[in-house]
């Protein structure tokens, strides 16, 4: 029943193109959120809900105090090949000025209902500070831990670069092979930096592991690619 109402809030969203991603709403002393795209990014960014697929959708309910909790859905596993997966999360973040300290914690929990021993919780805490950031996030799930930490600093000088870190460390319960050997920790990073420029967002991006060779065969990380990878990105918008 549960999967079948959602399947239909998905679907209603979905058919609604001509209509903003996400439509929000007061509701007494709470902020209604619903739609086809993450209303939330977690812990000041450090953290985000699952890529989505076709069918997806969700809600967000926020306090004025500052409390919130909702639950987004990537993927309602309608299509072939796709799981029905539910990430629940709850929270609270304090953050009334832009140039004030702030700061958020919480938990979220990725839930696989068509799948067997594959949930699993991930615990993230950020704080900001004049367009600064600094976050860590702990995600438990089966077989493995990983922890995640996250620094963004906004127009660094003398160039006025946005400069984005993160470190990520993995550990295993039990050995992963390759041709050669086994791996039961490993480590990943990426550097970000990021300049409006004529009009333009420009981006260079730098990421990399502590696996070498065939243990990439093993890389499971945050990174689309195991060893050392630049990439460079020049976006404009038309509108």
């Amino acid at each position: 029943m549960y999967k079948n109402v959602l399947t239909a809030l998905i679907v209603c969203l979905s058919g609604c193109a001509s209509q903003p991603e996400v439509v929000e709403r007061e509701v007494g002393q709470f902020d209604l959120r619903l739609g086809t795209a993450p209303s939330r990014s977690m812990a000041q960014g450090l953290v985000s809900p699952t890529a989505a697929s076709t069918f997806r959708g969700g809600l967000d309910l926020t306090h004025e105090s500052g409390w919130y909790v909702g639950q987004w859905a990537p993927s309602m596993g309608i299509l072939e090949g796709k799981q029905l997966e539910l990430d629940t999360y709850a929270g609270y973040m304090q953050h009334r000025f832009d140039q004030a300290p702030g700061y958020e914690l919480g938990v979220i929990r990725y839930s696989y209902p068509e799948l067997e021993d594959a949930d699993r919780h991930e615990f993230y805490a950020g704080f900001n500070l004049a367009g600064s950031r600094l976050g860590g996030a702990l995600s438990s799930g089966p077989g493995r831990t990983d922890s995640t930490l996250l620094l963004e600093l906004g127009a660094v000088s003398p160039l006025a670069v946005d400069l984005r870190l993160k470190y990520a460390s993995h550990s295993m319960d039990s050995p992963m092979y390759y041709p050669g050997g086994r791996v039961e920790v490993f480590n990943d990073w990426s550097l970000n930096l990021s300049k409006p420029w004529l009009g333009m967002r420009m981006d260079l991006s730098y990421t990399d592991s502590s696996l070498r060779g065939s243990e990439c065969g093993v890389y499971s990380g945050q990174n689309s690619y195991c060893e050392s990878y630049f990439m460079f990105k020049a976006e404009r918008s038309l509108f």
